[in-house]
């Protein structure tokens, strides 16, 4: 069963996000049908062990060093802006990153360079836009950036929902995708592999909070970067470091031929090409577990430090994705080791990468990558599940229910709860979900984050005029359109609830859904005339010169 294949056939662009982040590419495309096991591989069981015990080590050396809030949510502010760098590119390139991106130029050939370069384009926004702002207003969370000026309880309220509700969307595709991969690598049932993840998860977060998330998301970053970078220079050995050589020689095996190099295969409409290239582009400016890492230095320098080494290394990376397809293209395509009765790649498409590095490294890189899989589920579903936790115990608890007189003891103790629920919940719905393509979850997932978070942030960061009933009615429009979209549209409506049309035509909502947001919070702004909303416009002065300098910013405590 060819998975990435399979599911463009049936979730079209809405999977496109999928193949970013939090292993979605995979997961939407594994959980149609059984996953069949393979033989059990005790190199990389011993070296997922080995994994597990360094990275509950951290969490242990991490508990004794979290003591206060700050700690908790931002790891005390002193993560240098490389190791945040790094951090954020553990949390940003998946499995999904590498297993489906791979997949798909392994399938379809240049295309697969579109997803590459979408996902990477966010970060100039970021770099540019974001991240000092971000790190001179904020404090935990970007709700504390959007409720600078304006109302807490309702700004609050609205971002805490976006971001549970792209927290779990993507958690429920991670599960997926984890008990899929466990399954198919280590032999284990699929319902023991979620358990397993959601366990690991929970003690992470819990004991070790962000510094413990932290580093397990630097040592899977640097173990990913490692194993990739050897994948792609033992293709490049083969083809005596050409390029040329590479593309010649995988036209030629190829049943696509020449048209392995021409663009515009898989997304031929250009409205959802469109569409899909905004979902990608703001919505991870919107993404609110990469948002949350720029709380975690001491400074707006070192933010901005932080986006210029994750945008290097996440680029670099996305070009070693792009070697690695065409290299299994040439090293694993008609291999018959690699190949099943029915004339297809073993596992799909999504294990290409899996089989070029048994290719070019024998059994033991193949442990060694099949490890490095698994524990990127684990960084990617850490940084979530915090984010999660702290909408709620920060935004919704102590500065809404509790208007900010919240003990730090009450607020860490209500996000620990949190965390657990939130495992439960993931490894309840990752369980319940196995059989369901989850395609439109991540999609919705981005477009949320696209349609409901970016825009409320971007406004209150540079639009003075911005009011609280604005961006409250703007995020929650955004929020609702997309969801709407995407049930109405071809993904869901025609699908999976098996209806002959859709209603809505396309599958990638954020090129409707986000302007609607933007233009709901400038109507509603400017027909808000009461004192609040003027009040709230002289205050836009006084952040914009404190998101400028960092003036009364909090300064992080030396560690």
């Amino acid at each position: 069963m060819s998975h990435v294949s399979r599911t463009l056939g049936t979730a079209g662009a809405a999977l496109a996000p999928a193949l970013l982040l939090p292993t979605l590419a995979f997961a939407a495309g594994s959980v149609d049908g059984a996953v069949e096991k393979q033989a059990v591989n005790v190199t990389a069981i011993a070296m997922f062990v080995a994994f597990v015990v360094a990275t509950l080590g951290i969490t242990y050396w991490a508990a004794r060093r979290t003591k206060s809030a700050k700690d908790f949510y931002a790891a005390g502010g002193g993560i240098t802006g490389m190791q945040n760098g790094l951090a954020i590119a553990g949390d940003y390139m998946s499995a999904a990153s590498f297993l489906g991106i791979a997949g798909l130029v392994f399938t379809s050939g240049f295309d697969g360079l579109i997803y590459s370069i979408g996902f990477l384009v966010g970060w100039p926004v970021i770099m540019f836009l974001v991240a000092e702002r971000l790190r001179n207003l904020g404090k935990y969370t970007f709700a504390d950036v959007a409720s600078f000026r304006l109302g807490q309880g309702p700004i609050r309220s609205m971002s805490a929902s976006g971001t549970l509700v792209v927290v779990i969307l993507y958690l429920i595709a991670q599960m997926v995708g984890a008990g899929k991969l466990i399954q198919l690598l280590f032999g284990l049932d699929y319902s023991v592999a979620v358990i397993l993840v959601g366990v690991l998860m929970v003690a992470y977060v819990t004991f070790g909070g962000m510094l413990a998330t932290t580093w397990v998301q630097i040592i899977k970053a640097v173990l990913l970067l490692s194993g990739a970078t050897f994948m792609a220079v033992m293709v490049l050995v083969h083809f005596g470091f050409s390029m040329e050589s590479l593309f010649k020689t995988a036209t030629e095996v190829h049943s696509k031929g020449i048209a392995l190099m021409e663009p515009g295969g898989l997304v031929k409409d250009p409205v959802d090409a469109i569409s899909l290239g905004l979902a990608l582009m703001f919505g991870t400016a919107g993404l609110p577990h990469i948002l949350m890492r720029f709380f975690t230095v001491a400074d707006a320098k070192a933010a901005r430090k932080s986006v210029f080494y994750a945008t290097g290394l996440i680029g670099y990376f996305y070009i070693l994705t792009f070697i690695i397809g065409f290299g299994a293209i040439v090293l694993v395509l008609n291999q018959p080791e690699y190949m099943g009765a029915d004339g297809k790649i073993l596992g799909g498409s999504n294990m290409a990468a899996i089989h070029l590095a048994q290719a070019v490294g024998g059994n033991v890189f193949l442990g060694f990558i099949s490890a490095v899989a698994f524990a990127t589920i684990l960084a990617v579903v850490s940084g979530l599940t915090l984010s999660g936790a702290s909408a709620v115990s920060h935004d919704l608890y102590a500065s809404v229910f509790r208007k900010g007189r919240a003990a730090e003891t009450d607020e860490i103790r209500v996000s620990k709860i949190t965390t657990l629920c939130l495992g439960v919940i993931a490894i309840i719905l990752g369980i319940a979900f196995e059989s369901q393509n989850i395609a439109f979850m991540v999609g919705l997932a981005f477009a949320i984050a696209a349609s409901a978070n970016f825009p409320v942030l971007f406004l209150s960061m540079f639009w003075k005029g911005l009011s609280t009933r604005g961006a409250f009615a703007g995020g929650f429009a955004g929020l609702a359109c997309a969801t709407v979209m995407v049930i109405l549209g071809p993904t869901i409506w025609k699908d999976v609830l098996g209806h002959p049309d859709a209603i809505f035509p396309y599958k990638n909502p954020a090129l409707f859904s986000m302007p609607l947001a933007f233009l709901v919070a400038w109507v509603v702004s400017k027909m808000d005339t009461s004192d609040e909303a003027r009040a709230e416009s002289v205050a836009f002065d006084d952040q914009y010169v404190r998101s400028q300098t960092g003036l009364g910013a909090e300064q992080a405590s030396s560690h």
